[in-house]
């Protein structure tokens, strides 16, 4: 089973995007910041993060930065309300698979995690 990490300061989407990947056979967590997913992913296998960019204090950006410094290839789907060009392109250039605007449409995330999870195998 694979597992994800969604990573966003909107608790009420974790936990329903969480329920709704639940349902369709992934392992799924959650953390509503930076920091904290930083700390999760040192501990914990993951096969693939669900990140959102804009959070107060620390961004996705800075995850990225994190994730790329430290070595860390898990996938990353962008998740994000802001989706522009240019957040596309640099959020790819640091390590990103893929790109979602919220609100997200569930059938189409799922298309996206399935693809991404299968250029890992």
């Amino acid at each position: 089973m694979e597992s994800l990490l969604i990573v966003d300061d909107d608790i009420n989407l974790c936990e329903a995007l969480s329920d709704e990947l639940k349902e369709v056979g992934y392992e799924v967590n959650y953390v509503n910041n930076a920091d904290a997913a930083l700390v999760y992913l040192d501990n914990n296998q993951v096969d693939l993060l669900l990140l959102d960019l804009k959070m107060p204090e620390k961004d996705g950006f800075y995850v990225l930065k994190n994730l790329k410094e430290k070595g860390n290839n898990v996938k990353v789907i962008v998740l994000t309300a802001y989706a522009d060009v240019k957040s596309a392109i640099d959020s790819a250039k640091m390590g990103a698979s893929d790109f979602v605007s919220k609100p997200y449409d569930l059938d189409e995330l799922i298309i996206t995690i399935r693809k991404v999870l299968q250029r890992i195998q």
